[in-house]
């Protein structure tokens, strides 16, 4: 029998192409089923990831027990940190004020501060705290007399009233300590302790209720049934321009006019200018160190480590608010300085701390652009107002009143203009952002209400503090020595200065072997290159 071998091929080569054909259709369907996978895959994925207006516009879900627990311990711990930094200024102060100090009361200085810090802590401790922090009524708060009865966390935050204290005792300090620095070279110890209690047990606490009690009439002034509804907008100052620096400022001018100047001190319409400091190395590392415990000053007053956006923010801002301040100090000086064509250092440093006391109150709803400006502004306010004061020949040996003062009054106006708009209140578990909240400033297409508020509360706070210390300084002037506010005569006179008199001892002591070295290196043999 014979085959057909070329039907059997023609045969083999159909069935063939038949399995190709589909092997080929079912690899395209297998395709398409894995991409159309990949598609479902990916839009059920990729919005949670990227963020869409449906999951942008989702509320969050409410934080658990165990949730809210933890972000309070963070909380804390983060106001803890920034109270500790905050804390250690007073080495900044002690090393500014010192270095502008003459040498002969560099030891008054130190002491004076050091003295401070531990009366504040006892006072704010025993009344203070309750004065500033506790319900009341406008004026005073009425409850927590030395920590007692206080409730587990301070009300709004999810930080404990006990680290919530120490964080405001680090704030009052720094207040009681720039008073200090205007009043230097003069001022007898014991009438330094008098009123170091009247500021720090009662004028700074009170005054300071007035814009950060839970009920004071300035914070809460444009609500319902409270100081100046129609308003509508209370006072805002975020972490301190006008509550710690212009009250210290305030009260550096009261202290200083009621002083007088130091026996000798002649003024610059008068042929003279303001005495050397004794080491500009020592002020200018105090200063820095100031700009250092800034960041717990600023950031720190979120008390809320969860708003991470505000705290950059707010870091942010503090830093080129410095430098702004800091170059624009310098080139006044150079500018129309004394000493016209030259970098004044004092100047330079005045100007960068100005920056920092101006962006302490917008810190929180200002942008990086405002804050430099702003910042820039405050080393204009910072070199006019020494000027200022030297044409009215008030003394003020560190510059307390224009860094302090003036720049307080400039930043917490600046509120008014440099708001952008975007920013509202932070919160212990973030920021709210939410419309109700938010702070826009006439630079921002804001109406004036913000800088109307702005102003009332800061010249009010202004205006009482200087008025309130200038009575209480003219009352212990009035006293016999040693418990006047000046000293005698013979103790700024006389040798060693107020170092000697009131310390008995001098801040850099000759001792006998520097005698001896001294004596060893001017008569042995000169040494050339």
């Amino acid at each position: 029998m014979k085959v057909n071998l070329t039907k059997f091929k023609s045969l083999s080569s159909v069935r063939q192409l038949t399995r190709e054909k589909w092997a080929f259709g079912a690899t395209i369907f297998g395709g398409k089923m894995i991409g159309l996978g990949l598609v479902v895959l990916a839009m059920m994925i990729l919005p949670g990831l990227i963020g869409t207006s449906a999951h942008a516009a989702a509320t969050p879900p409410k934080p658990t027990d165990i949730e809210t627990s933890m972000m309070n311990s963070i909380d804390t711990v983060w106001t803890l940190v920034a109270a500790f930094l905050v804390f250690a200024m007073q080495a900044g102060f002690v090393m500014l004020e010192a270095g502008f100090a003459r040498k002969r009361e560099t030891v008054n200085v130190l002491m004076e501060c050091i003295f401070d810090t531990c009366l504040c802590g006892i006072l704010f401790y025993a009344i203070g705290y309750a004065f500033m922090f506790s319900s009341g009524n406008g004026f005073i708060g009425l409850h927590w007399f030395f920590l007692q009865g206080t409730p587990d966390l301070y009300p709004g935050t999810g930080v404990p009233v006990i680290a919530h204290w120490i964080f405001q005792y680090a704030f009052a300090d720094t207040c009681s300590t720039v008073v200090s620095g205007a009043m230097i070279g003069r001022t007898g110890f014991r009438g330094d302790i008098l009123y170091s209690i009247g500021i720090t047990g009662f004028i700074y606490p009170i005054i300071g209720h007035w814009a950060w009690g839970p009920d004071g009439f300035l914070a809460t002034m444009g609500t319902a049934g409270h100081f100046f509804t129609s308003l509508g907008q209370g006072f805002r100052d975020f972490a301190g321009s006008t509550v710690v620096h212009t009250i210290g400022g305030m009260a550096s001018l009261a202290g200083a006019i009621v002083l007088g100047p130091r026996i000798g001190r002649i003024f610059a319409r008068d042929g003279g200018g303001m005495p050397p400091g004794h080491n500009l190395p020592m002020a200018a590392v105090g200063g820095f160190i100031l700009w250092f415990g800034w960041y717990g000053f600023n950031p720190g007053s979120t008390l809320s480590a969860m708003d991470i956006q505000g705290i950059g923010r707010v870091a942010t801002n503090t830093t080129l608010a410095a430098c702004g301040g800091g170059m624009m100090a310098m080139f006044a000086a150079l500018w129309w300085g004394e000493t016209k064509g030259k970098f004044d250092l004092g100047f330079t440093v005045n100007g960068f701390l100005a920056g920092l006391v101006a962006i302490t109150c917008p810190c929180y709803w200002v942008s990086p652009l405002g804050a430099t400006i702003l910042g820039g502004v405050a080393g204009f306010v910072v070199f006019g107002g020494v000027k200022l004061l030297e044409y009215l020949r008030i003394d003020d040996p560190i510059g307390a009143v224009p860094v302090h003062g003036f720049a307080g009054i400039w930043g917490t106006l600046s509120l008014g203009l440099f708001a952008t708009g975007e920013y509202g209140i932070t919160g212990p578990y973030g920021a709210d952002n939410t419309a109700p909240n938010l702070v826009k400033g006439l630079f921002y297409g804001g109406d004036a209400s913000v800088l109307k508020a702005q102003a009332i509360g800061t010249f009010t706070i202004a205006i009482a503090v200087f008025v309130v210390t200038w009575v209480m300084m003219k009352l212990i002037m009035f006293l016999p020595h040693p418990w006047k506010l000046r000293v005698e005569e013979k103790g700024e006179t006389g040798t060693g200065g107020l170092d000697m008199f009131d310390h008995g001892t001098d801040a850099y002591p000759i001792q006998d072997d520097d005698v001896s070295l001294s004596g060893l290196f001017e008569k042995g043999p000169k040494v050339t290159a």
